[in-house]
């Protein structure tokens, strides 16, 4: 059944709200459960379609899986004789291309879809490949589906050619039961890249450097189980940090990790937005107008390319001109078409985003076109005049748990129904 989103916006967000466990963490550590021998406990899950995702496909590898939304995932990878993923699975997400990794490490051959997700630009996974070869497999996509495929992985030197979230998390999951040493130069800082080394060290496995430019992966021949909480999700966290700047509300974001959001802070206090933090909290508040600011996403610690959408939206009413530039993906402003519908003054140039600030956004239909774009629209939305309406709201399920319930209870009018 097809669904819409409706935002009456106009309320400034006030109260307390908490973050959910991390999205981009989740999506690596569940593939990475398939590595040990025992069974795993994750907590701290969000509750998100991209989980529910590889959950169904681990029970579709053989896995036994106990999964309580909300509360913990139990994964017993034990009786898992499955090694190929298909088509409709993996076109579910964009993270289906880590189970090849872990495949690999597991049992030594892998036979996965070529990976779905939102169409924000070109996401070639030759590094993916590259660095599973540097560990002695065989690796090649082909018809669809990439395969891989080896006797024995031993670790080896891999130099990635541009840095790589997705191809740093999926040569570590290999790595960490290859034979040897293996050590990734070039890799990605990620928060949630050190959160899987932490996971997979709980595991058993000898991993060091996450988090810096070269990490080292000393391979075990078997991982135990453990029990392990994923950190809270970075990317939710800065939307809800815009989202209470666009409504010059008063909200105070808890169960997060404020060093990661050192970027976004940067540019809010530069668009004179109130920003002050404690251990596990973070409170945004708007006193005045804001400034226009450039923004430049990079890899991390600099600006998320996550947030980049969801902060060009705030930027559409800002005083002055504000100029976004989009470094990583070569296709996420599709989202500034719609918020044009809106009253939004944008042009477009390359990978340049130009936005001159207008006094008011007004209340339109507009269409999500990926997880980012759509919290996006939702920060539109909520700085509008009159309501608007947001269709293909399931992208926004992929990555935020229960968002339109956390809005509300800081007073948003925002509710989702069947059309």
């Amino acid at each position: 059944m097809k669904e819409r989103m409706l935002i009456t916006g106009g309320n400034a967000l006030e109260g307390e709200v908490r973050v959910s466990g991390g999205k981009n963490t989740a999506v690596a550590v569940i593939p990475a459960m398939l590595l040990s021998s025992e069974p795993c406990t994750i907590e701290n899950l969000p509750d998100i379609e991209d989980v529910h995702a590889l959950v169904d496909i681990l029970r579709s590898l053989g896995a036994k899986v106990t999964y309580v939304p909300g509360e913990f995932l139990t994964v017993d990878p034990r009786p898992a004789e499955g090694y190929e993923v298909s088509y409709r699975d993996s076109q579910r997400l964009r993270a289906s291309y880590y189970l090849i990794g872990a495949l690999l490490g597991r049992c030594g051959k892998a036979r996965v879809a070529s990976p779905g997700g939102c169409e924000i630009g070109s996401r070639p996974i030759d590094q993916h490949l590259k660095g599973f070869m540097s560990l002695g497999a065989e690796a090649e996509e082909r018809g669809g589906m990439i395969n891989a495929r080896c006797d024995s992985l031993t670790g080896g030197d891999v130099f990635f050619d541009m840095v790589t979230v997705g191809a740093t998390i999926n040569v570590m999951l290999a790595a960490a039961k290859a034979k040897g040493t293996t050590i990734i130069y070039n890799a990605a800082k990620e928060p949630h890249i050190v959160d899987l080394a932490n996971f997979l060290n709980s595991m058993g496995a000898k991993i060091k450097g996450a988090g810096t430019d070269v990490i080292r992966i000393r391979g075990q021949q078997s991982l135990h189980g453990c029990t392990y909480a994923v950190i809270p999700d970075q990317i939710e966290t800065g939307t809800l940090m815009i989202a209470a700047a666009a409504t010059r509300g008063d909200v105070i974001i808890r169960g997060c990790i404020p060093q990661h959001m050192e970027a976004l802070t940067a540019k809010l206090l530069e668009m004179g937005v109130k920003v002050s933090d404690s251990d596990d909290a973070i409170r945004v508040r708007t006193l005045g107008a804001h400034r226009a600011v450039n923004v430049k996403t990079q890899v991390y610690p600099g600006f998320p390319t996550d947030l980049q959408q969801p902060m060009s939206a705030l930027l559409t009413t800002a005083h002055g001109t504000s100029i976004v530039t989009e470094t990583i993906f070569e296709q996420r402003f599709k989202h500034l078409d719609e918020i044009r519908r809106m009253g939004a003054r944008v042009r477009v140039v390359g990978r340049m985003a130009i936005i001159e600030g207008v006094p008011q956004l007004y209340g339109a239909p507009v269409t999500t076109t990926d997880l980012r774009a759509g919290a996006a629209l939702v920060v539109a939305g909520l700085m509008a005049k009159g309501v608007t309406e947001i269709y293909e709201p399931e992208y926004i399920d992929r990555g935020y748990e229960h968002i339109e319930q956390k809005l509300r209870a800081l007073g948003a009018d925002i509710q989702r129904e069947t059309i």
